[in-house]
């Protein structure tokens, strides 16, 4: 009896120990420090509220350096009357006052209003039905096809300039091509013609935003599945009906998308008329953005350039927190 009460005793002396040789409540103890340690609440530096942006502090002060202290020093320059050398006089709001009467900044604005109908509407038109007819179709050498649409968006735009003159020129391709087919009455120098000088500007945005276009709807088509149309074949559903039923409201976010890149492209234009028509003739073609450009460095009149690149900016931002605020209402 003694020998078995003497081996039940160490038995729990061992129990009561640690591995180490400690005491159990002290072993126990360690391997919860340990724990604590490992997965236990986060130190104060992580739970601090200025921690994440100490994460986003290197991009902002990036986009710091490089958009919000430009568009600041613009905004300053607005409120001088200024040559971009010597001395500037201090005339406060005179700059934008004189803006609102301007007729050429009426007309820039005029311009730029037209051209979002060439860079951002025609092409959302004809890239759904693009997009929805390949998408529908299955077209073999889809990968070549979105290469050779997308190629405009790749291409210097000086080149596109450079090209498009030589295609609207008086003896140019698309005046031989008219005069081929009888249509001489048609024929004109494009660039040179008053009234016809900005749409032919706005038809190369078109070319050049309709790749964008049609390759964003398509990539959005492209996520539907394939029971939503088969579902509506089977209620006798045609190629029309799937495309307002299903089609057009499932990229409802990608024509947001598609309306904003395109109507900033239009607004901010500046090489393509620069390159094709120098604003003309007279001012047919003038953009804000070539205002800014002929104001600060062929006037001279610094402040004025500056007055209209932050209204520009103010349209701009004005236009597309409409189109997005419709867009996330509609959704």
């Amino acid at each position: 009896m003694t020998a078995i009460a003497g081996a039940r005793a160490a038995r729990e002396g061992s129990d009561a120990s640690g591995p180490d040789g400690s005491g159990g409540a002290g072993g126990s103890g360690g391997r919860g420090r340990r724990t604590s340690r490992a997965g236990g609440p986060p130190s104060a530096v992580v739970r601090g509220r200025w921690t994440p942006y100490l994460f986003i502090l290197p991009a902002f002060l990036v986009y710091g350096a490089f958009s919000l202290y430009p568009l600041i020093r613009a905004a300053q320059f607005s409120l001088y009357e200024w040559s971009g050398f010597g001395a500037s006089t201090f005339v406060g709001l005179d700059n934008y006052i004189d803006l609102a009467s301007d007729p050429d900044f009426r007309a820039a604005i005029l311009n730029a209003l037209v051209l979002i109908f060439f860079y951002a509407v025609l092409p959302l038109i004809v890239g759904l039905v693009l997009a929805a007819i390949l998408r529908r179709g299955q077209v073999r050498g889809m990968g070549f096809f979105r290469t050779v649409i997308f190629l405009p968006q790749v291409i210097a735009l000086v080149v596109v300039a450079v090209a498009w003159r030589h295609i609207y020129a008086p003896s140019g391709p698309l005046n031989q091509a008219l005069r081929s087919l009888g249509l001489d009455s048609l024929a004109r120098g494009w660039l040179g013609d008053p009234g016809a000088a900005l749409p032919a500007v706005g038809f190369i945005g078109t070319w050049l935003q309709m790749g964008l276009v049609m390759l964003l709807l398509l990539a959005g088509m492209s996520r539907i599945p394939n029971e939503q149309f088969e579902a509506a074949r089977l209620d006798g559903a045609g190629p029309v009906q799937e495309f307002f039923a299903i089609t057009l409201p499932s990229v409802r976010g990608e024509i947001v998308v598609a309306l904003v890149l395109t109507i900033i492209a239009a607004l901010k234009t500046f090489d393509l008329v620069y390159m094709t028509t120098s604003g003309g003739p007279g001012n047919a073609t003038t953009v804000p953005s070539y205002e800014v450009y002929d104001r600060a460095f062929q006037l001279r009149e610094v402040g004025s350039a500056s007055a209209v690149a932050i209204v520009l900016t103010a349209l701009v931002f004005a236009i597309n927190l409409v189109v997005t605020r419709i867009g996330e209402r509609e959704s």
